[in-house]
């Protein structure tokens, strides 16, 4: 199994940055995919961004050229920074994993607010 910890989560003021981090634990060696997903109030849960072991990208319409996923070496840690922030980036962010089994983190509240 798979566990997933988010941290880096916060309320910002529009035009603002944040990075987003989560760390992987387990049988790591196992993921073949780790990405970003969203849910705000009222709404589905979304797909953000995700990233392969080969580091190829895929990005949501409305995050491209605002926001980078990117991971270390060894699949440990995956990050999202993420700038220029809209007030319609309020949600909570989740981080997922997938090999095999999929696993998500518990989510961390991004708040982007004047």
């Amino acid at each position: 199994q798979v566990q997933l910890v988010e941290s880096g989560g916060g309320l910002v003021q529009p035009g603002g940055s944040l990075r987003l981090s989560c760390a992987a634990s387990g049988m790591i060696f196992s993921i073949n995919v780790m990405g970003w997903y969203r849910q705000a109030p009222g709404k589905q849960r979304e797909l953000v961004a995700t990233i392969t072991t080969a580091g190829s990208t895929n990005y949501a319409d409305s995050v491209k050229g605002r926001f980078t996923i990117s991971t270390d070496n060894g699949k440990k840690t995956v990050y999202l920074q993420m700038n220029s922030l809209k007030p319609e980036d309020t949600a909570v962010y989740y981080c997922r994993a997938v090999g095999g089994l999929v696993a998500w983190g518990q989510g961390t509240q991004v708040t982007v607010s004047s």
